[in-house]
């Protein structure tokens, strides 16, 4: 599920799950949380593009995942299986190198989720972002409301998450949630632009200022998402929110 090309100090991951537009599914998230951890130690790579297929980045989270039907689970295992979405994106934010999500298609849910656990965003012109989760009875998780509320402010963060409607490249931009906008098709290209901007930097202090910032501008993140997933799991069980699941699949 996950290809990793590399342009002297730029690395390009990608991520295809094969079907359902890459929904994320345990399996997937365990592959792109593992790919985080290696490049941590790594010392020749100094930006990493994150990006899915030419056709979408992620359609969200794979409703027909292990996490939403798990009977047999004790309620440890219940747990962490609904915090392997925040280890993800805790792994991707903390790296030490610049790392640039490229949006093809459509990032929806936990695929707006990860990409603002990278530094930029780059979409393509005729992408969108969605945030769907109080659609189907669940909170936004895996650390991502802090970060939403950094870009954008609390009302506009307000109207992502609770009106649950589609956001083109454009206006995504004009609102901060992205960084750049690229032509049709090219969100890659765009996206290694910056980043060999990036590596033209003394690969040392490309490390200490993303520190410095994110010390900085993350400092409440995790005083205020600590409890999301466990709160995603409370309310994904409401009978209203199995209700609004079905519906949102088209299952009576």
């Amino acid at each position: 599920m996950i290809r990793i090309e590399h342009q002297a100090k730029t690395a390009v991951v990608y991520f295809d799950r094969g079907e359902k537009l890459n929904a994320f599914n345990q399996q997937l998230i365990q592959a792109l949380t593992q790919t985080a951890r290696e490049f941590e130690q790594d010392r020749v790579v100094q930006s990493i593009v994150l990006t899915g297929t030419q056709k979408t980045f992620s359609s969200g989270m794979d409703l027909d995942d292990e996490m939403w039907d798990m009977p047999e689970a004790t309620d440890l295992e219940r747990r962490d299986t609904y915090y392997s979405g925040v280890r993800l994106c805790e792994a991707w934010e903390r790296l030490p190198q610049v790392t640039i999500a490229a949006i093809e298609g459509m990032a929806v849910g936990a695929g707006v989720a990860l990409a603002l656990s990278c530094d930029w965003r780059v979409a393509a012109q005729d992408a969108f972002l969605y945030v769907p989760e109080v659609k189907v009875g669940i909170n936004l998780q895996w650390g991502a409301v802090p970060r939403l509320v950094s870009l954008v402010g609390p009302a506009r963060a307000k109207q992502i998450c609770l009106l649950c409607q589609k956001y083109s490249a454009e206006q995504a931009f004009g609102w901060g949630l992205l960084d750049k906008v690229a032509p049709v098709g090219g969100a890659i290209e765009l996206a290694c632009e910056l980043a060999s901007e990036v590596n033209k930097q003394p690969d040392v202090t490309i490390r200490m200022i993303k520190e410095a910032i994110n010390a900085t501008s993350n400092v409440l993140h995790r005083a205020t998402s600590f409890a999301d997933a466990d709160q995603s799991q409370l309310s994904g069980n409401f009978l209203a929110a199995r209700s609004a699941r079905n519906k949102f699949l088209g299952k009576k």
